[in-house]
């Protein structure tokens, strides 16, 4: 977000306005491009690591054993979707408003400054964090699971969920309570 808002206020990093009696507006050059091209990639890159660790995160900060607590996890995935919609909403309309009719630096510079607060505000409050440990590596767990599965494609499907191998101490941390959900789907 800083550097694209940089290279909309820097008249160096972006090609000049057009001229309203000209038809042909100067392009950018190779430099300003790249400039351009690495913030997109940038923002990508970041935008894709964010979003879906703030879910997960903050559904850590609740304890699901707890009724009290399973109650608040949902008020917070409620208030969390609300925000982001808010959020897409106040993106399409003022800011695009503020970039089309007060400047680009402007329209770049708000949402910068609203991230670079928010990630004051995440690390002042880092310490009142409830932060769980990892339960093991994601990629081991998917590698067990496509090598069992083609292990087992062959197999007939039980009639009873009850009679499948359940591990509640080792399933517990991607599991409803403990149990795991049975489905007929992808068998």
């Amino acid at each position: 977000m800083t550097s694209l808002t940089i290279s909309a206020v820097l008249p160096s990093l972006r090609p000049p306005q057009c001229k309203p009696d000209h038809q042909v507006c100067q392009q950018a050059n190779s430099g300003q491009l790249a400039i351009l091209y690495i913030s997109l990639l940038l923002a990508a890159l970041g935008a894709g690591g964010i979003r879906p660790c703030v879910v997960a995160f903050g559904a850590d900060q609740f304890d699901e054993t707890d009724p009290e607590q399973k109650t608040k996890t949902w008020n917070y995935f409620n208030w969390y979707y609300f925000c982001m919609g808010a959020s897409i909403l106040v993106a399409v309309t003022v800011v695009v408003y503020i970039q089309d009719n007060i400047g680009w630096g402007w329209g770049l510079g708000i949402p910068t400054i609203a991230m670079f607060l928010s990630i004051v505000a995440f690390v002042m409050g880092y310490k009142l964090y409830r932060n769980l440990d990892p339960a093991g590596s994601p990629f081991t767990r998917l590698v067990q699971v496509s090598v069992a599965a083609f292990k087992k494609r062959n197999l007939r499907m039980v009639s009873d969920p009850k009679l499948l191998y359940e591990n509640e101490e080792m399933d517990a941390s991607f599991s409803m309570a403990g149990k795991l959900l049975h489905t007929k789907h992808m068998k």
